[in-house]
């Protein structure tokens, strides 16, 4: 049986023997195993049903251990992490050679992040190394804020989950890629390119051919297993009344739902846990409210758009 709101030493210990475990993060929980251990890699990639070629993130306890993971480190680099680390933002970097072909996806960039969660950094630090920790959820399925959401999602097949309550940021860290003279976010987040914008330019892109592949940006992503849409508030009226709704402020009083809050951070924080609990209703079909169309709301269209590509 999984063991949740287990100590952080039987945390380190699990991991030490290869074993994988659920680890709290500011922005989601992730299924963490020690980066450095092939065989506890696969293991995610296995429990996940992760396609190979998808790199995942290897989480640090403080920036300096930047240096075992990464070579060539720009200064904007060290600039970026003195800024946002620990915090919701990861950086591509040209890899060390002994990095795993498994966590980078074959690649030569790895992605690097020091997460601002006090349990999660209390492990890293016992751990005394990287730990890579894509989202603890089967893949391409919404991602999980809470303990119980890890649980719900694998079960006993994970022997431990470190509780450290709900997430706070809830949606996955900005992706930026560090390794060029003009800082690119491959994966939007709390961290906005206005936040980066006075180091260098910066060009932001949600296409999923970008280079190098990253994390959660293939088109079909965090997605119910409900057949998912948006649509404007305005063409509510016209839908189904069985289908549910997830809107913003208030709900119309033609349909059943979950409202979320009209401030973005807030409604980014709550909006997976919203997904998963109107998914688990069996409902023929979710309706997303479209938000507003400004630099506010670019982190949560992305992941709104993902989760209705396959509907």
């Amino acid at each position: 049986m999984s063991t949740v709101s287990a100590s952080v030493s039987q945390a380190v210990a699990t991991l030490r023997r290869g074993e994988l475990i659920g680890m709290p993060t500011e922005t989601v929980y992730g299924l963490a195993a020690d980066a450095r251990n092939p065989e506890a890699i696969a293991r995610i990639f296995a429990l996940k049903g992760r396609p190979a070629e998808h790199p995942v993130i290897v989480h640090l306890s403080d920036a300096e251990q930047m240096r075992a993971w990464a070579k060539d480190i720009p200064e904007r680099a060290w600039q970026l992490a003195k800024q946002f680390w620990p915090g919701p933002m990861t950086l591509i970097l040209h890899k060390q050679p002994g990095v795993l072909d498994l966590i980078t996806g074959g690649q030569d960039s790895v992605g690097l992040r020091v997460p601002n969660h006090p349990l999660a950094l209390q492990l890293l630090a016992e751990f005394d190394d990287g730990l890579a920790a894509p989202s603890a959820n089967r893949f391409g399925h919404i991602s999980p804020t809470t303990a119980q959401h890890v649980r719900d999602e694998f079960g006993d097949e994970l022997e431990m989950i470190l509780d450290g309550g709900a997430a706070q940021i809830g949606i996955e860290s900005s992706i930026i890629d560090a390794r060029t003279p003009e800082l690119r976010i491959l994966r939007p987040g709390a961290i906005t390119a206005a936040q980066i914008a006075h180091l260098t330019a910066v060009v932001t892109t949600g296409s999923a051919l970008s280079t190098p592949r990253v994390s959660g940006a293939l088109q079909s992503h965090y997605a119910p297993r409900t057949r998912t849409n948006l649509c404007d508030r305005t063409e509510l009226g016209a839908s189904s009344a069985e289908a549910l709704v997830l809107c913003i402020a208030t709900l119309p009083t033609s349909h059943d739902g979950i409202a979320l809050s009209a401030n973005p951070a807030e409604y980014a924080s709550a909006l997976y846990a919203a997904l998963r609990a109107l998914d688990a209703r069996g409902a023929s079909q979710i309706l997303i409210e479209r938000p507003p169309r400004t630099p506010a709301w670019v982190a949560v269209w992305d992941r709104i758009s993902r989760a209705c590509a396959s509907a």
